[in-house]
């Protein structure tokens, strides 16, 4: 059974990747025989090269997807450097889970009406007295939609920044940071030294897998860039959207040809990452290996870290009461703090829409997830039992590939299939995108479970499925849960695999919210991102309670089995 299950997990989840892309690269060199291109030719890629503005466009996707990575790689450096084993890293640990739980969409349209030129913050500067202070006025015209990506820049760069800290924990306990901060301390090396000689060296290789996903990200996200990017011209990413939601399909050639070069570009961005690494690596192991140097001043100023650390606690923590109020505001004119007057009426009129939306978005979560959480326990169990684990290059192709062009050729290969079958084409987009997150959820539980407890168990005279659930779900239950609001989460959040594989008629909180970001009234976009960045937090808070209270019962059952066998051998003692 487990075999099946595990071919299943590759039929499903990996194997479409091989079509999608020949998908994508046969529409690209014109050879679509339904549309009447019959001949193959690369006047798709002509069409593409002549476009006006094009060379501006791939400079924005470029400056804000690299730029992005290197600040949410610098933010991260300088927040675990600080933070590290300090009494403040529980807390901040625990601030995570909510900000990475944040949609980007959520975030997006809460990041807008913070930082809009009539946006919160300026409307504070304004009751504050210091508006006519040099720089605002630059600032409050260049965040939002402005024409070097420079907001869009910084959103991505806060938001990724969570998600790098959480895929660095695991790193830097495997290293044993205080054991080697303290032989470093030994050989004469400062705090600074020992971050940049000794645990960078380390660290930054096994960062490699999620700095690739968020550099993918960054320079082909469509749903952030429509919210906050530049528009003329807008990033290469939203330029090949348009040209997909062209009307005339004869077009469509020039759409494939420019999700091919996206995908060149991103695969060439990442080889570049990779050659920076090695380079400085190369170029700086004399500096690395030339041991202690005199720190003059050793002490460290924590109000500089602590202005850095700052705006990943405050944005988020300021974007829902935010929402929250947009969604209620009847009238609130610039620069007033809060509105003049309240009303529920706009509630009032999306709640029939909402319902549905709401409805639909929770049964693709649950549908994909629970598929999701089977396989990857089946591929997990089957790794453990045959040592025959997914390539980890197979698991990351779906983080580190664009979704633009991935799902465009696994599009033209749903149109071979007869049949308008578009809730089960978006159910499989999401759960593509679902599984790698909640195998690299599970993997950590699974490798640090001691098989010989199966094999305990198994000479006690319990059977395969016994030993799975009595001994073993107990051990891995924690990250089963955690898991599944990961993948939940991941799937609330998807806008192109919703929009492309479902062609337009299954709406979604995500898809909704993207549309009336751009242009709709204020308060109905505050309640469609509000909805959408509240849904993930309550999964999330409900893994969290779930996880206490059956450590509770554990412990409590372990402590009545005890009790009761301790009241049975004094009944014993005294009858005997």
């Amino acid at each position: 059974m487990i075999h099946l299950f595990f071919i299943f997990a590759l039929l499903l989840c990996f194997l479409p990747l091989l079509p999608g892309m020949v998908g994508l690269l046969l529409p690209s060199l014109s050879w679509i025989p339904t549309l009447g291109f019959d001949s193959v030719s690369i006047s798709a890629f002509y069409d593409v090269a002549t476009w006006p503005n094009l060379s501006a466009s791939i400079a924005l996707s470029l400056s804000t997807g690299l730029g992005s990575t290197v600040l949410a790689l610098f933010f991260t450096y300088t927040i675990l450097k600080r933070y590290w084993g300090t009494s403040r890293w529980l807390k901040l640990e625990r601030t995570l889970s909510p900000m990475l739980a944040m949609p980007h969409v959520a975030f997006a349209i809460g990041f807008s009406l913070l930082f809009s030129p009539t946006g919160w913050v300026f409307r504070l500067i304004g009751a504050l007295g210091i508006s006519d202070v040099a720089g605002i006025d630059l600032i409050q015209n260049n965040l939002i939609q402005d024409n070097y990506g420079i907001g869009l820049m910084l959103a991505l760069a806060i938001k990724e920044t969570p998600f790098l800290i959480i895929m660095s924990i695991p790193i830097l306990k495997q290293l044993n940071v205080e054991q080697l901060s303290k032989v470093s301390a030994s050989l004469g090396y400062s705090h600074l030294e020992t971050w940049r000689k000794v645990i960078i060296p380390q660290w930054l290789p096994k960062l490699r897998l999620p700095l690739f996903a968020v550099a993918a990200y960054g320079l082909s996200v469509v749903d952030i860039a429509l919210i906050l990017g530049p528009t003329r011209p807008a990033t290469l990413s939203v330029l090949v959207w348009q040209w997909f939601n062209d009307p005339d399909l004869q077009q469509l050639p020039r759409a494939a040809a420019g999700a091919s070069l996206l995908l060149f570009i991103t695969a060439a961005s990442l080889g570049l990452i990779r050659l920076v690494e090695w380079l400085s690596f190369k170029h700086q192991r004399g500096w690395i290996t030339k041991g202690a140097k005199a720190v003059k001043n050793a002490k460290r100023n924590p109000i500089r870290h602590l202005a850095l650390y700052s705006p990943f606690i405050a944005i988020p923590v300021l974007i829902v009461p935010l929402l929250f109020v947009w969604s209620f505001a009847h009238r609130w004119r610039f620069p007033d703090l809060l509105p003049s007057r309240y009303s529920e009426r706009f509630w009032l009129q999306e709640l029939p829409t909402l319902t549905d939306l709401i409805s639909t978005s929770l049964l693709l979560a649950f549908v994909s997830s629970a598929l999701a959480l089977i396989l990857v326990i089946a591929c997990l169990e089957y790794r453990q039992k045959f040592q025959r684990a997914l390539p980890a290059w197979l698991i990351a192709i779906p983080l580190v590939t664009p979704q633009l062009s991935l799902l465009f050729g696994i599009q033209i290969v749903t149109y071979i299939i007869p049949g308008q079958h578009y809730w089960l084409w978006v159910s499989w987009s999401h759960l593509i995108f679902v599984f790698p997150y909640m195998y690299l959820a599970l993997d950590g539980a699974w490798r640090s479970y001691d098989v010989r407890l199966d094999q305990c168990s198994r000479s006690l005279g319990l059977t395969a499925w016994q030993t799975w659930w009595r001994v073993k779900r107990a051990q891995v239950q924690p990250a089963i849960i955690f898991g599944l609001a990961i993948g939940i989460s991941v799937s609330l959040a998807q806008y192109l695999p919703t929009q492309m594989l479902g062609a337009g008629r299954i709406s979604t909180l995500t898809t909704e919210a993207v549309a009336l970001a751009s242009g709709q009234d204020r308060r109905v976009m505050a309640i469609y991102g509000l909805l959408q960045g509240i849904l993930p937090f309550i999964f999330f808070t409900l893994a969290i309670v779930a996880n206490r209270l059956s450590y509770r019962w554990r412990h409590y059952r372990q402590y009545s089995l005890q009790n009761t066998h301790i009241s049975n051998k004094s009944k014993e003692y005294t009858h005997g």
